[in-house]
This record gives structure tokens, sequence and C-alpha cells, in this order.
């Protein structure tokens, strides 16, 4: 048994939440899962971000307090998790008093080590990215993220001495090469640092809505950095060092593309900076695009999208939780950007759940029943689906370890669709009941507890109803996962139940 830290990035909370902050979210829900699964011991983190210009902005506008404003978005969180089914082990917030403890604990180890100094800023600004640019790296004085005039601005600010770890970086990318990945990303961020790195303003004195500076009260620590610090809170950094020793080497980020200078440069210089070992791992997902632009909160604001329409809640209530998770994770290769649509989303529901995985549960249990009496025959050692099961476990197996949640399903689809040609080509449905359909019967409901098995992670609820309807007790979840994913496992029969479609096709509107 291993250790797996997962996490995914803290969500802003100036606004909802919105189906591309499910994405990461579903994504990581599923790792955690998997390794939950094979037996790891794990700790899924989530959570909302909470201070900085833009949440204090948007509270003011709502003409509520930064608390009252964030007590309520952050809630919005939460139920878009709880409605899609997320099982995280700690949700974080930035303005919650072990997460000050942590971040002034960090910050002034890094401060204690000679890397932290004061000086005048004087540049460009985006609030929407709470960043500066230089103006070589602007769009002609615009944000290149969100498209708006860049504010100039001038203040005094402690900075963290970035430019002094350039090598350090260099070597430990050199010496990790599976720190970030994909391999794009990876060398995205190594170019960053090759270019040269510019000493960073960590603190501002023009907002009070911040974890305060311990040694220079006049000033607050930019939200990034506040941040960035929330995975070594909820693992009990400054108060927990044994805890930190426990997760943190089994430490992994799972990022948007838009965020790795600040998780693949900024924040490993950082960890260096307090004495730290950077997080181990860093995965880095593409985008969801909407009519080939990135799915924001930007875009709403230009009408270019509603968020009102393709909100995590909003999408499960109409297509079901499942579904949706399953979509996520199949229809785009974690680390590539991908076109989200509601066409899309009805391709794969009428196909790969209602067609292939729901017809072939319906139709072995409509059979066991019509040729079995209603109970379900053991599968044959030397079933030809064996085969197809162990590839299927091998490769599905290998895929979730390397973050691929959709070559994992596709892996996992693969036995699907052997079994349901098995069953078109021996069609037991017109044979005579006796120990040939039974043998065709017990090799069918083998491979579909093996699917409820690898299917699991991406689809929780599902597997759980597949399991109790082919007659297996508790959940696909609670056995040994190297002793219970073997071909032939089950010794006897048991009974297995009709129930209504797992998932009604969905009429086209055309």
């Amino acid at each position: 048994m291993g250790r797996f830290y997962i996490t995914t990035p803290i969500y802003y909370v100036n606004d909802a939440p919105h189906v591309g902050h499910a994405y990461t979210t579903v994504n990581a829900d599923a790792l955690a899962r998997w390794h939950r699964l094979v037996g790891d011991e794990t700790k899924f983190l989530t959570g909302t971000d909470e201070h900085g210009q833009k949440v204090a902005d948007a509270a003011a506008k709502s003409a509520l307090s930064p608390h009252e404003w964030t007590d309520q978005t952050s809630m919005r969180f939460r139920e878009a998790w709880d409605a899609m089914n997320i099982s995280y082990d700690d949700f974080i917030r930035t303005t919650e008093a072990r997460h000050f403890e942590s971040v002034q604990k960090f910050l002034s180890a890094i401060y204690d080590n000679g890397h932290i100094y004061k000086d005048v800023y004087k540049g460009l600004y985006c609030v929407s990215c709470e960043d500066y640019y230089m103006y070589e790296a602007s769009d002609h004085g615009k944000c290149p993220v969100h498209g708006i005039v860049l504010t100039e601005m001038e203040e005094e600010n402690w900075f963290f001495r970035l430019s002094a770890f350039e090598d350090r970086l260099l070597e430990y990318y050199a010496s990790h090469p599976q720190f970030v990945t994909p391999e794009t990303k990876r060398n995205e961020a190594l170019s960053f640092v090759k270019g040269g790195l510019k000493d960073i303003s960590i603190t501002r004195t023009s907002i009070d809505w911040g974890v305060p500076v311990p040694w220079d009260e006049r000033h607050v620590f930019y939200v990034w950095y506040d941040a960035l610090i929330n995975y070594l809170t909820a693992i009990g950094y400054g108060s927990d060092d044994d805890e930190v020793a426990t997760w943190w080497p089994h430490s992994h980020h799972l990022i948007g593309k838009e965020i790795i200078r600040f998780h693949c440069v900024w924040w490993p210089a950082m960890c260096m900076a307090a004495g730290l070992e950077p997080v181990s791992h860093v995965q880095v997902h593409g985008w969801l695009l909407v009519g080939g632009k990135k799915l924001s909160k930007t875009m709403a604001a230009r009408g270019d999208v509603k968020l009102t329409d393709i909100s995590p809640v909003l999408l499960t209530d109409e297509y079901g939780v499942d579904p949706i998770r399953y979509y996520l994770l199949r229809e785009t290769a974690l680390g590539n950007d991908g076109d989200f649509s509601l066409e899309g989303i009805v391709q794969r529901y009428n196909t790969d759940l209602a067609n292939n995985l729901g017809n072939l549960v319906a139709r072995v249990a409509t059979v066991v029943h019509s040729k079995c009496a209603g109970v379900g025959p053991v599968a044959q050692m030397n079933s030809p689906l064996r085969e197809h099961a162990e590839l299927a476990v091998s490769e599905t197996q290998s895929a979730w370890n390397r973050f691929a949640p959709q070559a994992a399903l596709e892996a996992t689809w693969g036995l699907i669709g052997a079994t349901n040609a098995y069953l078109e080509q021996l069609a037991p449905w017109k044979m005579e009941p006796g120990p040939e359909v039974n043998n065709v019967m017990g090799d069918a409901l083998e491979a579909i507890r093996l699917v409820s098995i690898l299917a699991s992670p991406a689809m929780p609820a599902t597997c759980d109803e597949i399991w109790t309807r082919i007659g297996m007790a508790g959940k696909p979840t609670d056995a040994v996962f190297n002793e219970s994913c073997v071909w032939a496992h089950e010794t006897a029969s048991r009974p297995v139940i009709k129930g209504d479609p797992l998932f009604p096709r969905i009429k086209s509107d055309e």
C-alpha cells in the first residue's frame, strides 16, 4: 500500500463555479477514488481562494463585506461538488485560522532565510489575473489572458528573491524528469526558467483583505503566495511536522495550464527557500473550449457564453451525475485542450452509456431471468472473454496510475465492447436453458463485475447499482483490488435483478 495526496487548485470566489472548475475537480476525484480502490492511503484536497482585490471588489459590488461574500460563494462550490459526488477529504478556505498560521510560518521561514527584501514596485497590473506584467509580456498594454487594459501601479512591496533560484530550479527539473507532466507543459515551465527569473512582489499595502505580514503590519501577502501555501496548510504545516513528512513526498497538484508559472516555477522556488522539498508532481491539464475559446468567467462578462447554462449543478440536473462525470473524463485526454458541448454530452451518453454499458447490463439480466431462472451462473475459467478482461484490467490500471483517465475508460470500455460482441456472436437469448447458456451468461456477468470495479472511480453511483443488480454484496470498492480483479473470482451463483434502464436514451431535438 502506498500514499497518494492529490490537490485541485483552490478556486477563486469572485463568482460562481462553472464546468471548467468541475473538469479539474472530477478528474482529481476520479484519481483519488482510483488510489483508494487499489488500497493506497489517500488524501484529496480542494477548496476556495478567498483573498485579493477581485474578491474585495466583488463583495463591494454586492454590498457585502468580504467575509459575507466569501462565506456565501465558498458554499456554492461545496454545493456544486456535493451535486457531482466529489469525495474530497478536506475542503480548505484561505480565510481559516489554520491557513493564516501556516502562511505566516512558511513565509517567515523564507524571510528568516534571507530571501525576502523590501523595494518599490512600479509596473502594469491585472486585477483579474492578480498578477503583474512587463509591458513586453502584455498585449500592447492589455492583459494577454483577459484582454483588459492593465493598470499602472506603484507601491512599496516586499519581494521574494526568485532570481536566486534559477540554477536550483534547472537542477531540480534535470534530476526529476517527471516533476511536471505532460512533457509539453514541462518544457513550457522549463523554458520560462531558462528565460531568466526576476524577483517578484509578494505583498500589498493597497488592500487589507489578506493574510497580514507578521514582520510588517502595514502589508498583507499577495493572494497568490497565500493561495499556494494551502497545499501545506491541509497537511499541518507549522503545527504537525509528522503529517507533513507523511504526505508531502506523495503530493500531486492537478492544475490548468494557465497557472503553470505559479505552480511550476514560483511554488517550487518558494519551497526551496523555506527549506522544504517541492511538491513531488504537477499534472497540467488543458482548457475546455466552447466555440474555440477558453471556458471562463471572462467569457460570460463579454457575453460569449452564459455560465448559468453550463453550471455543474444544472448539468447534473439535466443529464445525471455520472454521465457528466464520464463525459468530462472520457472526452479529452488529460493534458490536452478539449471541446465542450451539450451535443458531445448527448453523443457520449447515448453511445457509450445507453447503447454499450446500459444495454449490456439490461440484456444480461433479461437472459438470466428467461434462461437461468434469475440466478447468475459462474464464469468459465477458460472463457474467450478472459483474455479481454485481463487486458482491460492491466491497461486500465496502467492508465489511472499515469494520470490518464481517458485511456483508463477506453480500456474499460474495451471489455464492454468485447462482451457485447461475445453475446452477439453466441446469441444466448436463442439458446435452450442448460449448461451452454449458463456458461455464456456466467462469462458476461463476470465481465460486468470487473467493469463495475474498473469504472467505479468515474461513475461510482452507477457501478454501485450495477454491483447490486448482478447479485454482489456491498460495493465494488469494498474488495481488495488485486484479489477481486481476477477472472472467475466469483465461484457461487447469485440472484440477478432486472431494473429500469440505467441510461434511458436521450432523444434528439432534430
